[in-house]
C-alpha cells in the first residue's frame, strides 16, 4: 500500500475504479443519495389542500401542478439513464442533486405566484427522473461483486426501490406536518430539502464509479437507443403494469383527500400527509415480502401487483361515495402493498432483461411509462364535471382488470435466460 493509500483509507482494486475502505459499504451512500431526491419529489403532494385552501388555487390547477413535474421526469428518465451508461454514474447523479436544490429552491418562491411551483415541479422531476435511472442502476452495481460480496441477486432492486419508498414517505410526512402546524408552511419544507440535499453532493463525489464502459461507440445520440426496451417480456409484462404503480399512488394520496375535505374539516391536511405515508409506509414494509412473491418462472409479483392496485382504487371510490376517512387509509393500505410488490418485482424483471450496457436506459424507460400514471388526478379531475367520480374510478378499476388479464396471459412467456 502506498503513502497515499494509507492517508485517503483506500486500497487499490481491479481495473480502473478503486473502492475506499469504507465503515459503510458504497451503496448506503447512493442509496442516501436516492433518498433524498425522492423526498423532493414529493413534499408537494400533500401540499394540495393547502394551495387549494390558502391560494385559492382551483382543484383543476393543484392537480396539474401535481402532475406537471411528469414533464421534466420523463425525458430525465429516458436521457440521463442512457448518458450516464456512457459517461459514468457519478457525473449524472451529481446535475440530480443540483436539480433537487433548484426545485426547491423554485417551490420556496410559490407565494410569488403558480408560475414559480410549476418551473420547481418540472425541476423536481428532473431530480426524480435522475435518481430513478442512474441512482437505481447505481445502487444495484454497487450491490454487488467486490462492492457487496454478501449481498444476494435482488439485493439491488430491493435496497433502490426502497430509496425511493423511504425518501417519498419522508418528504411528505415533513411537509405534511409543517403545513399542518410549522411556520410559513409555503417556504419551510423546500428550505428545509434543501438544507439535507446540499451535503449529499459531496458524499455522491466521493462514491465509486461502476460504469467505465463508455456505453455505444459513436455519436452521443446513439446511447438514447435502449435495445432492451422492445424484449417481448418488457413491453408485454413489465409496460402494462408500470403506469399503474404511480396512476394507483396519485389517485390513492393525491386525488383523494381533495374529495374528503367535507369529512376530514381542518384535519385535511393531515390526512392527506397519512394517506401519503400509509400508502409508502406499506410499500416499503412489503418490499421484503415481494421478493418471496416474484417468480422468475412466471409474471406472478406484477399479477398480484396489479390485483392489488386496482382493488385499491376501488376501494378509493367507495370512500368518495361514503365520504370515510377510514376507508380512505384502507384503500392506501392496498394500495402501498401493491406498490411494494410492483416496484421490486419490476425492478428484477428490467434487470433481467436488460443488456450489459443499458441498464439505466432501460430503467428509465420502465419509469417514465411508471409516472405517467400521475398524470391521473389532472385527468380525472378535467372530466369530473361532467362524469361522477366513482363513475370514472369504476371505469380505471375496469382498465386494471384489463391489464391484470393481459399479465397473466404473458406470465410464462418470453422469459429471459
Amino acid at each position: 500500500m502506498s503513502a497515499a493509500d494509507a492517508t485517503t483509507g483506500s486500497v487499490p482494486a481491479t481495473g480502473s475504479v478503486a473502492v475506499p475502505q469504507a465503515r459503510a459499504l458504497p451503496w448506503v451512500a447512493v442509496w442516501g443519495a436516492v433518498f433524498v431526491c425522492s423526498w423532493g419529489g414529493n413534499q408537494f403532494s400533500p401540499l394540495l389542500l393547502m394551495y387549494e385552501q390558502r391560494q385559492h388555487y382551483s382543484s383543476v390547477l393543484v392537480t396539474v401542478l401535481l402532475g406537471v413535474y411528469v414533464l421534466g421526469l420523463a425525458p430525465a428518465l429516458l436521457v440521463a439513464g442512457s448518458l450516464s451508461d456512457r459517461h459514468g454514474r457519478r457525473p449524472l447523479m451529481l446535475v440530480g442533486i443540483g436539480t433537487a436544490v433548484v426545485g426547491s429552491g423554485l417551490l420556496a418562491l410559490g407565494p410569488l405566484g403558480p408560475g414559480f411551483l410549476a418551473v420547481g415541479r418540472l425541476f423536481s422531476g428532473v431530480t426524480v427522473g435522475i435518481a430513478m435511472a442512474v441512482g437505481n442502476s447505481w445502487v444495484k452495481e454497487l450491490s454487488q461483486g467486490r462492492f457487496d460480496p454478501r449481498a444476494d441477486a435482488g439485493a439491488g432492486a430491493r435496497r433502490a426501490s426502497l430509496a425511493f419508498t423511504l425518501g417519498s414517505a419522508s418528504g411528505a410526512l415533513v411537509a405534511g406536518l409543517i403545513a399542518q402546524w410549522g411556520p410559513v408552511p409555503e417556504v419551510l419544507p423546500f428550505l428545509l430539502h434543501i438544507v439535507v440535499a446540499l451535503p449529499f453532493a459531496i458524499v455522491v463525489w466521493r462514491t465509486p464509479e461502476t460504469n467505465t464502459t463508455g456505453g455505444l461507440p459513436g455519436p452521443w445520440w446513439r446511447q438514447l437507443r435502449v435495445p432492451s426496451a422492445g424484449h417481448r417480456r418488457f413491453t408485454r409484462v413489465v409496460l402494462v403494469a408500470a403506469p399503474w404503480i404511480f396512476g394507483s399512488a396519485a389517485i390513492g394520496y393525491g386525488y383523494l383527500p381533495t374529495q374528503l375535505t367535507a369529512a376530514t374539516g381542518s384535519w385535511g391536511l393531515v390526512f392527506a400527509t397519512a394517506t401519503t405515508v400509509v400508502a409508502l409506509g406499506v410499500s416499503s414494509a412489503m418490499q421484503p415480502i415481494a421478493k418471496r412473491v416474484h417468480s422468475v418462472t412466471s409474471a406472478r409479483g406484477l399479477a398480484v401487483a396489479v390485483a392489488l392496485m386496482t382493488l385499491g382504487i376501488g376501494v378509493v371510490g367507495l370512500a368518495v361515495v361514503a365520504q370515510s376517512v377510514w376507508i380512505g387509509l384502507a384503500a392506501n393500505v392496498v394500495i402501498g402493498a401493491g406498490i411494494g410488490t410492483a416496484l421490486v418485482s419490476s425492478l428484477l424483471e428490467v434487470q433481467r432483461i436488460a443488456g450489459p450496457r443499458d441498464l439505466a436506459g432501460l430503467t428509465g424507460v420502465f419509469y417514465a411509462a411508471a409516472y405517467a400514471g400521475f398524470l391521473a388526478p389532472a385527468v380525472i379531475a378535467a372530466i369530473a364535471g361532467t362524469v361522477p367520480v366513482p363513475v370514472i374510478l369504476g371505469v380505471v378499476g375496469a382498465l386494471g382488470v384489463i391489464a391484470w388479464v393481459a399479465i397473466t396471459v404473458s406470465s410464462r412467456r418470453h422469459i429471459p435466460a
